[in-house]
């Protein structure tokens, strides 16, 4: 599923390549590395999860990966493209048509309808949804009836399945989801889980995770774990017990 030594030209059968990432920050005189030559590749229709202790790496991981930070050395190859050969325009682009995102705080605009919210990234990049495509989406996260309603009639649970839609509107390449279930109540969290994983699967998209939570990451394919800016294990099909027992050594 993932490879943590993969190197050289872009493949096709990666949705995902970090080479050697580092990404570092002046403090005073001195650097401090986020980031330390991180190398995986993640394939296409894969589930991977990131977690790690506080401070290990994880939200730099996921800004440099979607594209919404630049590395300070190694390459991010979404698809075929490397992205830091792009300008900042191009990369904008891309971000558009090739990657999906899904915040903890869902990121709505409160003055669009859902419909409007899930058909945002085409908009703005000029072109317009495939409505079949579109309703495809809103009946598979249970969206049908709820089209019209502003994000403030929706629930949390409601407002996270928008933005849901929204990430696979454009048929990325992938899918990025920073704590999608962080400010749901359990229940409602494993519903919108369900609903992340229900999708992903029927449309064969490549989904990478970060998450705090053994339950949310065990049902991912894999976790890759992140400590002091590196890459620091891997477990495949893994059961929340595995997951803690991991965190736990790797917090020590």
């Amino acid at each position: 599923m993932i490879s943590s030594t993969m190197a050289g030209p872009a493949r096709l059968d990666s949705a995902v390549r970090l080479v050697h990432l580092t990404k570092t920050y002046p403090n005073g005189p001195e650097q401090v590395a986020a980031l330390q030559g991180v190398s995986l590749a993640i394939q296409p229709g894969a589930f991977t999860a990131i977690m790690g202790p506080s401070g290990a790496g994880k939200s730099t991981f996921l800004n440099l990966a979607a594209g919404l930070d630049t590395p300070t050395s190694g390459q991010v190859i979404i698809g075929d493209t490397d992205i830091t050969e792009l300008s900042s325009d191009a990369v904008t682009r891309l971000r558009r048509r090739q990657i999906g995102f899904v915040f903890q705080s869902y990121n709505l605009i409160g003055h669009l309808t859902v419909s409007e919210n899930i058909q945002l990234p085409m908009l703005l990049d000029g072109r317009r949804p495939d409505e079949q495509w579109q309703q495809a989406l809103i009946d598979s996260v249970g969206l049908t009836g709820m089209t019209e309603r502003l994000p403030s009639e929706l629930s949390g649970g409601q407002a996270q399945r928008v933005a849901i839609a929204r990430a696979l509107i454009t048929r990325p390449t992938v899918v990025f989801a920073d704590e999608p279930t962080g400010a749901l109540d359990r229940r409602t969290g494993e519903q919108v889980l369900d609903v992340l994983r229900g999708t992903a699967k029927r449309f064969t998209q490549t989904l990478v995770l970060v998450t705090h939570d053994p339950q949310v990451a065990a049902t991912a394919d894999d976790v890759q774990f992140l400590a002091d800016g590196r890459l620091a294990g891997e477990l495949v099909a893994p059961t929340t017990s595995q997951i803690a027992a991991r965190l736990v050594e790797l917090g020590r």
